[in-house]
């Protein structure tokens, strides 16, 4: 048995982030996404600026197309009025990310 390299993810396209903004500043959730993401990016471009690498960049626009393709499913769960008193939060296990 050989290893075999994994086969990196193609690059976003080049107006991806453009389009993702435009999404998230008409989303309902525009007024927390919107600087969560330029944030993101902020740090992520700072990192590509040392590195000399797009890589961080394409992953800000990976990740947050990922949270808004999810988005419809989170809203639907949390609409279908399910009962999580039993379970431990998230930020309670895993601490505050920064």
């Amino acid at each position: 048995m050989s290893a075999q390299p994994e086969e990196a993810p193609a690059p976003p396209a080049p107006a991806a982030a453009a389009e993702l903004m435009d999404r998230l500043r008409t989303d309902r959730r525009a007024r927390t996404w919107v600087p969560a993401f330029e944030r993101a990016w902020a740090e992520a471009l700072e990192e590509s600026r040392h590195t000399y690498s797009l890589t961080p960049l394409h992953d800000v626009v990976r990740t947050w197309q990922q949270r808004v393709a999810a988005a419809p499913a989170v809203d639907a769960y949390l609409e279908s009025g399910r009962d999580e008193t039993g379970f431990v939060d998230l930020t309670d296990a895993l601490g505050v990310r920064r």
